[in-house]
């Protein structure tokens, strides 16, 4: 075991998680972060202590408490910002890498300094591999099995993502107008169109326990917000990249299914599925374009 070696790339990198309501995931991330000399924790008004709990259980870690909900870019964009090395892995605190995985994310990254994105291959459970990139949806459509070697793509799920800072000049990071969702498919797709390369590395895989990141008191409520934030991203998203037109003409398609669908969501009675579309159905109701 080359020990020195392992201290040269681990140093290369910080760690950047955004927490809001978090606690329960710390003691999983403990694996990767006791390893970590560069963590940012960058704290969206959590209720759960999760800053204290940080703080205490990482003492390397910078905190960042912002004492509100900035949102999932913004806050990531207040970390990278208090960033001193060349690279950082962006990570979910419901995914999982190994201080392995993340020198061989590392390493990779290394090899290839013209990659703005390493990502490693998620899986939903060990061993059960998700496909978690495509093309540009704006592009053309992605067919076809997931990879079976590195491979370079125009879209990566923004739960893990290693990133060479340097390679973002010029594109920038997140586009805070995206509270949550989508804001991964936006920065993907300016890089992408900046010929910036994004590589998946299926060698290295991250367990995604996906929506496990948050666990508040009050759960209707958050499945409510991802709703609502679902689809004013989405909304967004198509104004920036296609058009004003489109993007009226996909609210009115979706606010129309969705009023339909609300009823008979209501029958069969699912407090987590109808709290989510009733989000939805407010979110294009309150949705208004912006350029």
């Amino acid at each position: 075991m080359n020990t020195s070696n392992d201290t040269d790339l681990v140093n290369q990198v910080t760690v950047i998680l955004v927490t809001y309501h978090s606690a329960h995931c710390l003691d999983a991330l403990d694996a990767l972060l006791a390893h970590c000399p560069h963590v940012v924790i960058s704290d969206n008004g959590s209720g759960d202590d999760t800053p204290a709990l940080a703080r205490a259980r990482w003492p390397q870690a910078t905190v960042l408490e912002h004492g509100r909900n900035l949102g999932f870019g913004a806050a990531n964009n207040r970390a990278i910002a208090a960033t001193r090395t060349p690279l950082a892995l962006l990570v979910n605190p419901d995914c999982e890498v190994t201080p392995e995985g993340l020198r061989e994310l590392v390493r990779v990254a290394n090899d290839m300094p013209e990659a703005a994105i390493v990502a490693p291959q998620l899986e939903g459970a060990p061993g059960k591999p998700d496909v978690n990139y495509r093309w540009p949806s704006t592009a053309w459509k992605s067919r076809g099995p997931g990879a079976d070697g590195p491979a370079c793509v125009g879209f990566v799920v923004g739960a893990a993502m290693l990133f060479r800072l340097s390679r973002f000049e010029g594109v920038g990071f997140f586009d805070e107008r995206f509270f949550l969702y989508y804001e991964d498919d936006d920065l993907c797709l300016r890089l992408f169109q900046n010929h910036r390369p994004i590589v998946v590395w299926p060698g290295v895989a991250a367990v995604h326990r996906a929506r496990g990141s948050v666990k508040g008191k009050t759960p209707w409520k958050s499945e409510y917000l991802r709703g609502y934030h679902h689809a004013q991203s989405k909304l967004i998203y198509t104004a920036k990249h296609r058009s004003h037109a489109q993007a009226r003409s996909q609210r009115w398609s979706v606010l129309l299914g969705t009023t339909v669908a609300l009823p008979l969501r209501a029958i069969a009675w699912s407090p987590r599925l109808l709290a989510r579309m009733a989000g939805r159905w407010m979110g294009l109701v309150r949705w208004r374009l912006r350029d």
